[in-house]
């Protein structure tokens, strides 16, 4: 009796501690098990998702208990590494075809889905943006430089803003953000910007971003902590104040959206029966 007290206590207070930072909002379909990017719809709670390499062309569209309200196929796309979504003002939503753990790739692109299609059930991208790091001059770098894997981006003034994922050997936290124009075509990504969030690779990497929609607010992700940034100018957001937040738990955390400019969804990837939920935290509350 007395171990299953404990085991209780225990239980009750990891389980406080867990409701402290976080509002759990539904679990995923089962179908869904590695949801990489989420974005909210346009003037609706629903939510969009897609899956990461190995899964279908498809964006779904989720309702508020998570159950899928419709499939997207995206007939002329084939899933590479989808590993992002994001969206402009107008709510055409962006595919990030950018995942590139082994930093061999050179079909890097963005892929645009106008919000007017957003009705169907299958659709057609309306353009394709190509782009390259020129930093990149092997494929594979070296080890020590495996720099150019990439998880997260966000549309603000018709430039991507694009953060890497670190995949180096001595990794140091480095994450570089590069800006992306966004036009049809193939673009030099410009290196506008270098943030060291900690020396742990598992802790530390950047697995999504997102802008609140009043461009005040700018949030990287990773697996149980996140990074605020605020007072910047224009799109000088790392020189902005950054403010690292814990978010108590660790799982695999791949998606990140704002709901609203006070409050962010987070989604994780199941797996061995924890995650594959998405999560709504108040800013304020996690400081």
């Amino acid at each position: 009796m007395k171990v299953l007290s404990f085991l209780a206590i225990l239980l009750f207070v990891s389980c406080s501690n867990f409701s402290e930072n976080n509002q759990f909002v539904f679990s995923f379909p089962k179908e869904l098990k590695e949801v990489s990017g989420i974005n909210k719809a346009l003037n609706s709670e629903q939510i969009y998702t897609i899956e990461d390499s190995g899964n279908e062309n498809i964006i779904y569209k989720l309702g508020l208990n998570g159950e899928i309200i419709k499939t997207i196929l995206i007939t002329d796309l084939k899933n590479n590494d989808w590993e992002d979504l994001t969206a402009d003002k107008k709510g055409n939503l962006y595919i990030g075809d950018f995942g590139n753990n082994k930093n061999t790739r050179k079909d890097l692109a963005i892929y645009q889905i106008l919000s007017t299609s957003l009705d169907s059930t299958t659709v057609n991208s309306s353009y394709k943006i190509s782009f390259y790091y020129p930093e990149q001059t092997d494929f594979p770098p070296n080890k020590k430089e495996h720099f150019y894997d990439c998880e997260s981006f966000f549309e603000y003034n018709n430039n991507f803003y694009l953060f890497t994922k670190n995949r180096s050997k001595r990794f140091d936290g480095t994450t570089l953000m590069y800006k992306v124009p966004n036009i049809p075509g193939n673009h030099k990504a410009v290196l506008i910007g270098k943030f060291k969030t900690c020396g742990t690779y598992s802790t530390c990497a950047i697995t999504s971003a997102a802008l609140s929609p009043d461009a005040k607010k700018m949030v990287l992700l990773g697996h149980n902590q996140i990074w605020l940034f605020e007072d910047f100018t224009n799109d000088a957001f790392l020189d902005g104040k950054a403010t690292r937040l814990d978010l108590a738990d660790y799982t695999q955390k791949e998606g990140l959206c704002f709901k609203d400019n006070a409050t962010i969804y987070i989604s994780d990837e199941k797996s061995k029966n924890i995650g594959g939920n998405l999560y709504q935290y108040n800013l304020e509350d996690l400081k």
